[in-house]
């Protein structure tokens, strides 16, 4: 009896779900009107500028931010235990602190204190670029380490100081390591960039969230249409880089093993 109780307990609750789910994709199906919303007026226009608004900030952050990690990386294997902790500590609170809450602190709580005005986009590049170099370092850091002792033994043999072990010995063998990293590190901004609305900048998903809006009551399946089309721009952006990533990692894999 208790386990025909469970059953019956069980399949009411499969039922109602399956209900659930078919009503939602009766709502997604419906007449299609929905994904009319998409195209009609400039909206299409509109979610193409706000991807633009997208890459051209995280692509802002990735030109500020890798250069930085590079330099940072080289410090962060000097034998200054000083300024190897600082760096750690530094690389640590990107890790840590989540960075919805960097862009809330850097647009919303400093600017209220010291009474100035920053404008999201601003807010946005600094915030990403600031945390693009501190993972771009560890991706650096990493990348130098790897290189065998010996190798960097003899170049201190042939008379090379510590820049030149770095530009001529450590950094062309490391380099096809840093690279997939970087370039997954450029993926994970890409798509990070779908906080943008909290802090009032017109990104794709902001104007996703207007157009919805303004089609609440005409179209109730808009909201379905525009995330699976600002999915579709995401992935379409996106997948090509991790594909590339992936690529290059499993050169850089053969050439080592080779």
């Amino acid at each position: 009896m208790v386990h025909s109780a469970l059953f019956d307990t069980a399949l009411t609750d499969a039922t109602r779900h399956g209900a659930v789910l078919h009503d939602a994709f009766s709502l997604a199906s419906s007449s299609g009107r929905g994904i009319g919303v998409i195209t009609a007026g400039d909206n299409l226009m509109r979610l193409f500028q706000g991807l633009g608004t997208s890459l051209s900030i995280a692509g802002l952050a990735l030109l500020i931010g890798i250069p930085l990690g590079i330099v940072l990386g080289a410090l962060r294997i000097t034998r200054n235990p000083i300024v190897r902790v600082i760096l750690r500590v530094y690389l640590e609170c990107f890790r840590i602190i989540p960075t919805l809450v960097v862009l809330f602190l850097a647009y919303y709580i400093l600017p209220a204190e010291f009474n100035i005005q920053v404008s999201g986009p601003t807010v946005a590049v600094v915030a990403f670029g600031l945390w693009v170099s501190a993972e771009t370092s560890d991706t650096v850091r990493g990348g130098l380490v790897s290189v065998a002792d010996h190798q960097v033994d003899a170049g201190r043999a042939l008379g090379m100081n510590g820049m030149q072990l770095f530009w001529y010995v450590r950094l062309p063998q490391s380099i096809n390591l840093m690279i997939p990293a970087t370039i997954n590190l450029a993926t994970r901004v890409i798509k990070t960039t779908s906080l943008l609305l909290l802090i009032s900048v017109i990104d794709v998903v902001t104007v996703g969230q207007q157009i919805m809006e303004a089609n609440r009551m005409a179209h109730p399946d808009a909201a379905f249409w525009i995330y699976g089309f600002i999915f579709l721009l995401y992935f379409i952006v996106c997948w090509p880089l991790a594909k590339l990533a992936q690529t290059l990692e499993h050169r850089a894999k053969e050439r080592n093993n080779g």
